[in-house]
């Protein structure tokens, strides 16, 4: 009878134990569920952030190509002022060399 006595107080004590493990585990898994709340959180935050950083890039975009198109612009309107200068300057330099020939002969 002894035998089974000492049976009988390993399965106690497995029982026991398995009681314990039963308990950690609940804690364990407790523990991974607030885990997994926080990572949605940090997720759903990161979203956010992520979705906003697009949005100011591609608005970052837009006026930067605006302001390209804008000095594009200012280019081309200051080559057709320098072109319309120097298309004018040879007839400027005629019209001064009259001035002085007209002076020279006034006296």
């Amino acid at each position: 009878m002894e035998n089974t006595d000492l049976t009988v107080e390993i399965l106690k004590g497995i029982r026991e134990e398995m009681s314990g493990v039963r308990g950690e585990i609940h804690e364990t898994n407790t523990r991974l569920d607030a885990l997994r709340d926080d990572f949605d959180a940090f997720r759903g935050d990161f979203r956010q952030r992520l979705d906003a950083l697009a949005l100011r890039s591609t608005e970052a975009e837009i006026r930067t190509a605006t302001a390209i198109a804008d000095l594009a612009g200012t280019v081309r309107d200051l080559t057709g002022v320098l072109r319309a200068q120097h298309d004018l300057r040879p007839r400027v330099e005629r019209c001064e060399l009259d001035i002085v020939e007209l002076r020279r002969r006034i006296g």
